[in-house]
């Protein structure tokens, strides 16, 4: 068994810490889970995106080897059993917190934490970081849907591993509870951890992630760092009596154009300031302009239509 390397440093002097290749997965004949390649870098949180029932969590189980199928997953270059303390890996929230309902969240965690390897003294650590400190002797059963995410992510925290897995996190938090999350993940990329987060929550993903995968019918279609997602020209209106001039220079640039009934034009795919340069060089007044920049949503819509268009 290799030796394990305690230094969350050394974890992410690598650009990629978790690395899956080829994950695929089939039920009564049928593929849910189709030649998946995923990376997960470090300091960073990607956001894995995907419709109910498109195989997220099923990826994920593939991942951490709780689902038998095939293809590999590495973390920091080796398969995560050779590992000699894996929750010193990767800490995994998966709705929830799991145990007895009748146990203190304290207790509970104490008991994970034993079976870790991770000393008693590491649990009111994270009690406090994820802000229940004031529920840390409540019975488990007694936690709200919010607290019950909390001490999730308290239960992940335990070994201070360098990646984290979270599956539809969000699922059911209040708003509150849902900037308290997002806030969290971004600190923990902010120190240098991998992040993963499995969303259909695609407005929330945007704000989060900075780099998305999508999935669609157990197969990855695409992938886009945030950044460049807003780099791509999205929706311009504009108001001019010479509007319809604007059409073909439009389409030369590869973008679309549609001209409205009140003498407005809709253009998509190149930005307000190649508009603005079209006018310009043909004297073309423009009385009005306004950009609406690319949602994750028309990302998202635009790659997973098409994946059922050829399916």
């Amino acid at each position: 068994m290799p030796e394990q390397h305690s230094s969350t440093a050394t974890h992410t002097s690598r650009p990629d810490a978790v690395h899956a290749e080829g994950l695929t997965w089939q039920h009564k004949g049928k593929r849910i889970v189709e030649n998946v390649d995923l990376s997960v870098p470090a300091g960073v949180v990607t956001g894995f995106l995907g419709a109910n029932g498109a195989g997220k969590t099923t990826t994920l189980r593939l991942m951490l080897g709780l689902t038998t199928g095939q293809g590999t997953t590495t973390y920091f270059g080796r398969p995560l059993a050779q590992w000699r303390d894996p929750a010193r890996i990767v800490g995994v929230v998966m709705g929830g917190v799991a145990g007895h309902p009748r146990h203190t969240l304290t207790a509970h965690l104490r008991m994970v934490a034993a079976g870790a390897g991770v000393p008693d003294a590491r649990v009111p650590e994270v009690i406090e970081r994820v802000g229940l400190t004031g529920t840390a002797d409540k019975r488990l059963e007694a936690l709200s849907l919010g607290m019950a995410q909390r001490a999730g992510i308290a239960q992940a925290l335990l070994g201070d591993p360098a990646v984290f897995f979270l599956d539809e996190p969000a699922n059911g938090l209040d708003p509150h509870s849902i900037r308290w999350l997002r806030d969290t993940l971004r600190q923990l990329a902010d120190e240098g951890k991998a992040v993963l987060v499995s969303s259909h929550l695609l407005a929330e993903m945007q704000q989060l992630a900075d780099r998305v995968v999508v999935l669609a019918r157990g197969r990855v279609v695409a992938e886009t760092s945030i950044e460049d997602l807003s780099r791509l020209g999205g929706e311009v209106t504009l108001q001019s009596p010479r509007a319809g001039e604007l059409a073909e220079p439009v389409k030369r640039l590869n973008g679309t154009f549609q001209l409205l009934d009140d003498g407005r034009a809709k253009i998509r795919g190149i930005s307000r300031f190649q508009i603005g340069d079209l006018a310009a060089e043909r004297g073309i007044p423009i009385h009005w302009l306004d950009e609406r920049a690319p949602s994750l949503e028309d990302y998202y819509l635009s790659v997973a239509e098409e994946e059922f268009r050829i399916s």
